[in-house]
């Protein structure tokens, strides 16, 4: 009868459970890291002195620095914007995600048409001053 040998306790078997637990975890990254929503285009917001707590997420309206409009996701004109809002039920919260190259003119007259849509607070979102 002839036995197999066997073989001493070396690297190898320690290394295959460890190989697997990091394919697990660079798949979970992976998956993961693709949840984020992306912004229709990019913006760089205004800094700002002062830092607060940000609102349970109501809408969020984005102002590109070429003066475009976004309502969650989907690019629309100013009139568009003002006739959904004025179409949702209940109080209304915005914020506002404007491109800190935007005119200060441009922020008035979008928040001016979301006041005039029935929006009760708006909040415009800023970064941190840079020390």
């Amino acid at each position: 009868m002839r036995f197999a040998r066997s073989r001493p306790k070396g690297s190898e078997e320690r290394t295959l459970p460890l190989i697997n637990v990091v394919f697990l975890l660079l798949i979970f990254f992976m998956l993961s890291g693709q949840l984020a929503a992306v912004d229709p285009f990019q913006t760089e917001p205004p800094q700002s002195a002062s830092e607060g707590q940000t609102p349970p997420r109501q809408f969020v309206v984005h102002l590109g620095a070429d003066g475009r409009l976004a309502l969650d996701g989907e690019i629309m004109d100013e009139i568009t914007l003002g006739r959904v809002l004025a179409q949702h039920e209940g109080p209304t919260k915005i914020r506002l995600k404007a491109d800190g190259r935007v005119d200060a003119v441009r922020t008035v007259v979008v928040m001016e048409v979301l006041r005039n849509a029935g929006v009760e607070k708006v909040d415009l979102l800023t970064v941190p001053e840079r020390p």
